[in-house]
């Protein structure tokens, strides 16, 4: 076997689902997904709530496994590696969770300085000056000695992206990051985003429902939908799709593939029941 992350060549994909099927007990969320996230760019997931894009993440990070098929990270299966080249894989990968969750015990400083501290051995000097470094990247050096319960939700998702460039990772995956925020919070957790990657030559993946933020930044869009990629391809030209899930999901429309009603007996039948 080879050692873990040999030498790939720059066209080797950071990232790479084969084949892939997983479920949640007898519900199939994923069915032989094939996905390969290039080096360097900007990938989003997009798609239907509960439609698997989180799950995506997960696999990648190995909370969970595959039932079936491979997931890659730099050109080796996740799947059998054992603890010690899977930590080393997962300090190569950065995440900002839905919502930031941020250490609320801690101040600002702390969080980010949390995985230098946890993976590093590194003197505080350093660590210190790391750490304003990060948090000068998003704007929020000055924020440093305050607690999470003082600053706002905006602030908390850019605190928890300096905490997640803080080892310098290959691979950011972001999971819902303009979920609640208000405009301006979301034009400035989009221009992070964007910049980032190109600053620090790394790969996002990028799971979201806003379509015009996350089209703004993203190289590649990939549409998943009952378990399956429905449709994929760069923003222009997802924008200018003729598929009726693409439509609807780009358009906002109410109904579509994705019906309003929920599965359901007729309403005549359903009210001769009731009586």
């Amino acid at each position: 076997m080879s050692p873990p992350f040999a030498l790939q060549t720059p066209a080797t994909p950071l990232v790479e689902l084969r084949g892939v099927s997983f479920g949640y007990g007898d519900r199939r969320v994923l069915d032989e997904v094939s996905l390969t996230v290039p080096r360097g760019k900007v990938v989003a997931l997009m798609g239907t709530s509960g439609g698997g894009k989180t799950t995506v993440l997960r696999l990648i990070g190995r909370q969970v496994t595959p039932q079936s098929g491979q997931v890659l990270f730099d050109g080796e299966d996740i799947g059998p590696m054992d603890r010690e080249q899977l930590y080393a894989a997962r300090r190569r990968m950065g995440m900002l969770f839905q919502f930031g969750a941020l250490f609320t015990d801690l101040s600002v400083f702390d969080n980010v300085a949390f995985p230098l501290r946890e993976h590093t051995d590194l003197s505080a000097t350093m660590i210190r000056d790391l750490v304003l470094m990060k948090l000068n990247a998003v704007g929020l050096r000055g924020a440093r000695d305050l607690m999470p319960s003082e600053i706002s939700g905006g602030m908390a998702r850019r605190v928890a992206l300096a905490r997640a460039i803080a080892l310098d990772p290959d691979l950011i995956m972001y999971d819902e990051p303009f979920a609640g925020l208000d405009p301006i919070s979301m034009g400035v957790a989009a221009r992070l985003i964007r910049d980032l990657n190109s600053a620090l030559g790394v790969t996002s993946i990028v799971v979201s429902h806003d379509v015009d933020e996350t089209f703004l930044i993203a190289d590649h869009v990939v549409f998943l939908a009952n378990g399956r990629i429905a449709a994929q391809g760069t923003p222009s030209e997802m924008r200018a799709s003729s598929d009726p899930l693409v439509r609807q999901f780009v358009d906002a429309q109410a109904d579509g593939p994705v019906r309003f009603h929920y599965p359901a007996k007729s309403v005549l039948d359903d009210f001769r029941m009731g009586r």
